[in-house]
């Protein structure tokens, strides 16, 4: 009982990472299309008295959402980074299989 009670604590576990990764990149799409539309708003702003206002309402915008993305990558990811030892032994290890597969004539 004790080997299946684990396994199901490890299916809810990756099941819980899952569900954050998703999340993750649901908030990272959702920054790209209002980052993408604050960005033209930037480009087609018109001379006017409220001009300033506009400009530094969109500049904040960007700068603490993507803060806010930042944060929430770390907390997601918890420090693993792009390219980490296990990735690179990894790579290195599949690299040396296919050039045993591959035969060079």
């Amino acid at each position: 009982m004790s080997k299946q009670k684990s396994k199901q604590k490890q299916f809810e576990d990756a099941k819980k990472r899952v569900n954050k990764l998703k999340i993750f990149y649901i908030h990272l799409a959702g920054y790209i299309v209002v980052l993408s539309l604050v960005v033209w708003n930037l480009l087609i702003i018109e001379d006017g008295e409220y001009k300033k206002a506009i400009v530094l309402l969109n500049w904040t915008t960007i700068v603490v959402w993507g803060i806010f993305i930042i944060i929430h990558a770390w907390t997601t990811f918890k420090g693993r980074f792009l390219f980490s030892k296990k990735w690179e032994d990894k790579k290195v290890k599949e690299y040396m299989e296919e050039d045993n597969t591959k035969l060079w004539e």
